[in-house]
């Protein structure tokens, strides 16, 4: 195993000791003991952007399933090298950020460090990961983890609401992602992402494109809150705030947009992709930016603001994979689509980082996250204002902030398409910069309200739970630094251009590199008075008088009622669902242990009975059937007449000896066999089970006379004849249908020369299959401890 592999498994395997640090040093904040791993591994990744801003990558492979294609490859390009920083860096700020937002004595660190550091390791194995069955892996991974993290204040009943919706949306698009995998596997028989980006042309032209792309991009919108799926997005900001930074600003949301990226030199070529990507991407971040300004908590505001950003960068790379139609062009104006995306992707991470942290300080040191309640709180946080100022300024596209940069980009890409005359653009093209420019201008507004609803305007003491202050400077490190970055990325855009942006490009857009060494990526500010800054200008006028007039349009939301709203669908399908779940499960959940046999067994035999017969697979041949002696017919006699007369008996100690007679009748058909071991195995079970019974059966009462009665039912007359008769059947079958010879002549060659060992039977059980046996004892430590755990929980329910 590599250093590599290590690298993104070091998350994993340090949150085992997690519960150890909090138990032993539990007067030291727990996070101090996670801060050194994404310091370290964001230091080691830096290490790879001299080998990956040249195009080239690094690759390491471990094998883990070989005969099924299935390995562990890591694999570093200058995409997944982006998002690895982007994993590690943000994720040392928010660990720093929590070890002063979280309480050691009030919460559970070690708990809460456990789940962030699974989520850590998972996304690196998402984005690093060259095998798709092995990212996938680490993709529900992130969903499960992100579930525990988003319900970890489980006794609310909001965050529970919240960590099941997510799981249950982004679960979906994991499934059915996995469904995609698949059939590209069976289109290029490897589930190697490299030996798949090979064989573009195999794969447009086969009937299973469609299908597995709608399928991988099901798990793209999913995971990445696009349109309709988002509603997920706002409910999972009842995590912790450090939570809400780290997953839904820059790792988990973004996971998506890593998919479509990621198969964008696949499936990019499609109108079906090009549609769906932009279209999708263009109606998310309308959606989200007009519904983010009817929100009133700072959180919610963030969630749909951070659902309509995320729509921008996809559309973005829907737009950008016009660039493989025009293949051979040096200087393709859609590779700036695609340049917008990327770099709109780092943009996002550092302003939204930033403003979830500086909403997290409000709620912290007011007690609430209501603009309602907030107000005139730049006097006693005057750092937070300016915290949020900056990142929402640059949300906005406001210069010198890096949002106005990747947002004037945003405008070109989308004027772009209408001078485009395939895909039926030459009509519906317009619609593109439009709604841009109308999603921009709800943006501007609800930057505003998130920035001035908060620290400005009445001062409301009453309406607070604290007295306000500012926070602590360990809580302010990690957003000034997140947005010193917007600044710095404002202002010299170009130091991400060869390091970071031009290297996912390549990874991104691959076929247009050809004879030349990288994508040139060149950003500035002023490129003369273009149709976009104009755009800008509009934005900013229309976003003034919407803030201005606010209160005066703001009942427009309350136009639309409640039960027309995705949310509503969602509840009443979950709700439905769970009804007609209930109502199923009463009909044949009776509490009648006959009922469920017969269910059972009547199944069994309609499944095994259709089966014979339409594999015609019913054989009867008798030529190989050993000589059946006298012995073997009384003990059959005996085994039958037993079995029937327990029916019969009036009394239980009766049909308890009876039953016992009929398993030492068995034991004594393996001594006719020549299987001492299973004779004295069942000699012994059957002795302990009789003693068990009588003593047991001694303390009953007797029964009574309507239960000694015999009654005849049709449906059990029935249901055991059917059992015996297939299962009969099937026996005969099966022994008659040999396929190949028997085993036991290779135990017997073998026993000895290779166990050493003279008992066949425990040779087989320990040695041949010691598998078995290993997880059979594996299954009854588990059973056994969980009967333990069943009885000293009640015992100690009893003491309390």
């Amino acid at each position: 195993m590599s250093y590599l592999h290590l690298a993104i498994l070091a998350p994993l395997l340090l949150s085992i000791f997690m519960p150890f640090f909090y138990k032993r040093f539990h007067l030291i904040h727990t996070g101090w003991f996670v801060l050194p791993l994404p310091i370290l591994l964001f230091l080691y990744f830096l290490s790879f952007i001299p080998i990956t801003s040249t195009q080239k990558t690094v690759t390491e492979s471990f094998n883990w399933i070989p005969s099924l294609g299935i390995n562990f490859v890591a694999k570093v390009d200058g995409l997944g090298l982006l998002f690895a920083l982007l994993i590690t860096g943000i994720g040392a700020l928010v660990v720093l950020y929590s070890i002063y937002y979280l309480a050691k004595n009030k919460e559970k660190l070690n708990t809460f460090y456990v789940y962030l550091l699974l989520f850590m390791g998972a996304m690196l194995g998402v984005v690093l990961s060259d095998n798709l069955i092995v990212m996938y892996a680490f993709w529900e991974l992130t969903s499960f983890s992100s579930f525990l993290l988003i319900g970890f204040w489980y006794e609310r009943e909001k965050s529970c609401y919240g960590a099941q919706k997510s799981m249950l949306i982004t679960v979906f698009g994991g499934l059915a992602m996995l469904g995609g995998i698949i059939l590209l596997y069976i289109m290029t028989g490897t589930f190697s992402m490299t030996e798949i980006m090979s064989q573009p042309n195999e794969i447009f032209h086969h009937d299973l494109f469609i299908p597995a792309l709608l399928c991988i991009l099901l798990g793209a919108f999913t995971k990445s809150a696009q349109f309709p799926f988002y509603i997920w997005l706002p409910d999972a900001m009842e995590a912790p705030t450090p939570v809400s930074a780290y997953l839904h600003s820059a790792t988990m949301v973004k996971a998506g947009i890593y998919l479509v990226a990621r198969f964008t030199p696949i499936f990019g070529e499609s109108s079906v992709w090009f549609w769906l990507v932009a279209g999708v991407g263009l109606i998310t971040l309308c959606w989200g930016s007009i519904f983010a300004v009817k929100q009133t908590d700072l959180k919610a505001i963030l969630a749909f603001s951070t659902v309509s950003q995320l729509g921008l960068i996809m559309s973005l790379l829907g737009v950008g994979a016009f660039a493989l139609h025009y293949e051979g062009l040096d200087d393709n104006i859609f590779t700036a689509a695609t340049t917008a995306a990327v770099f709109h992707l780092i943009n996002h991470a550092t302003f939204k980082g930033s403003l979830f942290m500086a909403a997290g300080i409000v709620d912290h040191e007011t007690g609430t996250r209501d603009i309602r309640k907030l107000g005139g709180l730049i006097h006693f946080m005057p750092i937070t204002f300016t915290i949020s100022m900056i990142g929402a300024f640059s949300m906005a596209g406001l210069p010198p902030f890096n949002g106005f940069l990747s947002k004037e980009m945003f405008f070109t890409a989308m004027v772009r398409v209408t001078e485009m005359n395939m895909f039926h653009l030459e009509t519906w093209g317009i619609s593109f910069p439009v709604l841009a420019w109308l999603a921009s201008i709800f943006t501007f507004v609800y930057s505003m309200i998130l920035v001035f609803k908060t620290f400005t305007g009445k001062f409301q003491p009453e309406k607070l739970d604290k007295k306000p202050h500012e926070a602590p400077i360990g809580m302010l490190i990690s957003p000034i630094i997140l947005v010193s970055l917007v600044i710095i990325f404002g202002i010299f855009p170009n130091l991400l251009s060869d390091s970071l942006i031009s290297p996912a490009m390549a990874a991104i857009l691959p076929s247009l590199l050809h004879a030349r060494e990288a994508f040139e990526v060149h950003i500035s500010f002023w490129h003369g008075p273009t149709i976009e800054l104009f755009m800008t200008i509009g934005v900013i006028i229309m976003g003034l008088i919407l803030y201005k007039t606010y209160p005066k349009w703001q009942k427009i939301f309350k136009v639309i009622p409640e039960k027309l709203s995705l949310n509503h669908v969602y509840d009443q399908t979950i709700k439905g669902s769970q009804t007609a779940a209930n109502k199923l499960t009463n009909m044949y959940m009776n509490g009648s242990i006959r009922t469920y046999l017969v269910y059972i067994f009547a199944f069994l035999i309609t499944l095994l009975t259709i089966t014979l017969m339409w594999k015609k697979a019913f054989k009867l041949d008798s030529g190989n059937v050993s000589f059946i002696g006298v012995y073997e017919w009384v003990l059959a006699i005996l085994v039958v007449v037993g079995s029937i007369s327990i029916l019969f008996v009036k009394s239980r100690m009766t049909s308890i000896i009876l039953l016992g007679a009929v398993g030492y009748t068995v034991s004594l058909f393996y001594i006719v066999f020549r299987a001492p071991d299973l004779a004295l195995t069942q000699l012994v079970i059957e002795t302990i089970s009789v003693a068990l019974f009588l003593v047991c059966f001694y303390h009953l009462p007797k029964l009574r006379k309507f239960e000694t009665r015999m009654r005849f039912k049709l449906t059990n007359a029935l249901i055991s004849l059917g059992v015996g008769s297939v299962v009969t059947a099937i026996a005969l079958s099966a022994h008659s249908h040999k396929l190949f010879s028997s085993i036991s002549q290779y135990y017997v060659e073998n026993t000895y020369e290779k166990a050493a060992g003279k008992n066949m039977v425990n040779v087989i059980l320990v040695d041949f299959r010691g598998f078995d046996t290993l997880f059979e004892i594996t299954v009854l430590a588990i059973a056994s401890l969980g009967i333990y755990g069943m009885i000293k929980l009640r015992l100690n329910r009893g003491k309390e």
